[in-house]
């Protein structure tokens, strides 16, 4: 069983602005068969890094155009599906349109990959339909854009709410163990013991 991260670079596009970005992307698997949690910026990147290996699903921790922009190119290039809570839809449909369709991920669902088991949790704030996957048997989570090293994810912009977002991180994520590793959409990665001790800082801080 393993765990992957490529970087890939690009731009975030939201209400009129655009930001450089670095994005974490994260390959979970075996020798036999992967699936890509967020694929951004670059399909060809994340080709590669697969390799010869099934690509199951190509997971959407929420639809924010830099997670999802490579999303389409891959899965025409290797025929996996696309998985995104349909929360979500709007901002989809900013990237892609009503066309191209994905796979509806609900709270509760399960990902078998390798041998592993990723569950959905709904932990919206971020996006309507962010949703981070936890790794039980790998003491992992996947938060995507919920829960960084430092705090929450942004959310000062449109279909985002900070009251959300604590009510998630609170709810969903802070009752898992301590010892959790906590792999990020964007830098490094961190525990969830080492980011629960602040979150009435980041409550007080507002952000």
């Amino acid at each position: 069983m393993s765990i992957e991260k490529i970087v890939t670079s690009g731009t975030f596009t939201l209400d009129g602005g655009t930001w450089d970005v670095d994005n974490n992307v994260w390959i979970v698997g075996d020798e036999r068969e992967v699936v890509v949690i967020d694929a951004a910026h670059d399909a060809g990147a994340i080709r590669e890094a697969v390799g010869d290996r099934r690509l199951k699903a190509i997971v959407c921790t929420h639809a924010h155009n830099d997670h999802i922009n490579a999303a389409g190119a891959l899965a025409d290039a290797t025929g996996a599906p696309i998985l995104l809570h349909p929360a979500d839809s709007v901002l989809w449909e900013m990237v892609y349109g009503t066309a191209r369709r994905y796979d509806p991920l609900a709270d509760g669902d399960t990902i078998e990959v390798g041998g592993t088991t990723l569950r959905v949790l709904h932990t919206p704030g971020h996006a309507p339909g962010a949703v981070c996957l936890h790794a039980p048997e790998l003491g992992v989570l996947f938060s995507g854009d919920t829960l960084f090293s430092g705090g929450p994810g942004a959310t000062g912009r449109s279909y985002s709410s900070f009251e959300t977002i604590i009510d998630s991180i609170r709810d969903r994520l802070l009752v898992l163990p301590p010892e959790t590793v906590v792999n990020t959409g964007h830098g490094d990665s961190t525990s969830i013991g080492a980011e629960a001790p602040d979150l009435e800082k980041w409550i007080a801080r507002g952000h």
